[in-house]
């Protein structure tokens, strides 16, 4: 399995659909597991999950970073 095509996948589903984005943030796995359609080991999920969280906030990070260069 691809773990960063999975990641790239739940990311893109996510930040498209603010409920979905809204139950990562309560409850990760289910979300994960949904945009997925399958139940992944938890080994796998977790690894899925944080690397979600990690690419959300990058891009959270690299959206204010542009805002601010806008300014300027």
């Amino acid at each position: 399995m691809d773990i960063k095509a999975q990641i790239e996948k739940v990311v893109e589903t996510v930040t498209k659909d603010k409920s979905l984005l809204t139950q990562f943030q309560t409850e990760p796995v289910k979300a994960v597991e949904k945009v997925l359609g399958i139940d992944l080991p938890d080994d796998i999920i977790n690894k899925v999950v944080d690397g979600v969280k990690t690419k959300i906030t990058a891009d959270k990070i690299s959206d204010t970073f542009d805002a601010i260069k806008k300014l300027f």
